[in-house]
């Protein structure tokens, strides 16, 4: 067994990260099919069952199966085996679904202001001239000392 928060594997060996190494921000990039959803599965359970909150901005949901066990499967049996991983079970980890719309998971509590005009802009997808003119509701909210709490204070 490896040291560490185990990442994958083969015959040759297994690669693990040293808890310790580990930064508090991570990108995993590569192209489609490359690993990506995997290795952030694999770094999420590890730093869950070292007791580590993981906060994962998975807009596609691809990883929110990390909160249920999944089923037996022989291409899981196959890896798990040529990766060496030994007392190998299938679990469920603790997760909380946040939704910025409120509706189904828990709520994104943050302020217009907090947003700023940029992030709203996109999440509004707003052309060129409308993120203008946001900026400028802002600019003179900022001026006039109001603050933007909800859209209806826009």
């Amino acid at each position: 067994m490896s040291e560490g928060i185990l990442i994958g594997g083969n015959e040759a060996g297994q690669v693990s990260l040293n808890p310790k190494y580990a930064n508090r921000h991570g990108l995993v990039a590569g192209a489609t099919g490359t690993g990506k959803t995997v290795t952030l599965q694999c770094l999420a359970e590890g730093f869950s069952d070292l007791g580590v909150p993981v906060f994962l901005a998975d807009v596609k949901g691809d990883i929110s199966g990390i909160s249920q066990a999944g089923t037996p499967h022989p291409r899981i049996d196959e890896r798990v085996a040529k990766i060496g991983i030994e007392h190998y079970s299938q679990r469920g980890y603790p997760v909380a679904f946040w939704d910025v719309f409120g509706k189904q998971g828990t709520p994104v509590r943050s302020t217009i202001s907090e947003m700023g005009p940029q992030l709203l802009a996109r999440l509004l997808e707003l052309n060129e001239t409308q993120e203008s003119v946001l900026t400028l509701v802002f600019e003179f909210a900022d001026d006039e000392g109001m603050l933007l709490v909800d859209l209806a204070d826009l």
